[in-house]
């Protein structure tokens, strides 16, 4: 229904304060990693009619009745997997730490 919008909502913070984290954190990796899930999840729910283009964009929005199992699917679907994402690139950036850095000579 609508869980692309968690991991939506960290890509669009993280795009935003992108410049005021650190280098080392590779915050660049993250927000690819998330903008790549959240076109993939809008796609998927755009063939499958789930998101539309005309308001309330959600289907799942046009019944009232629909609204807490939608709410409830962004929670728990949505936000398990914004924390898979961060959990995967955490590891990332902690075994990229962990590499020797090669440095290159100049002849």
């Amino acid at each position: 229904m609508a869980c692309f919008i968690a991991p939506m909502s960290l890509a669009i913070v993280t795009t935003i304060f992108r410049k005021k984290i650190p280098e080392s954190l590779k915050i660049g990796w993250l927000n690819v990693m998330i903008w790549g899930g959240v076109v993939m999840l809008a796609v998927e729910h755009i063939a499958h009619g789930e998101v539309v283009p005309f308001p309330p964009f959600l289907t799942a929005m046009q019944t009232p009745a629909e609204i807490p199992m939608m709410l409830q699917e962004m929670a728990t679907v949505g936000g398990t997997m914004t924390i898979a994402i961060v959990f995967i690139w955490l590891v990332m950036v902690a075994i990229s730490q962990k590499l020797p850095r090669t440095q290159k000579t100049t002849n």
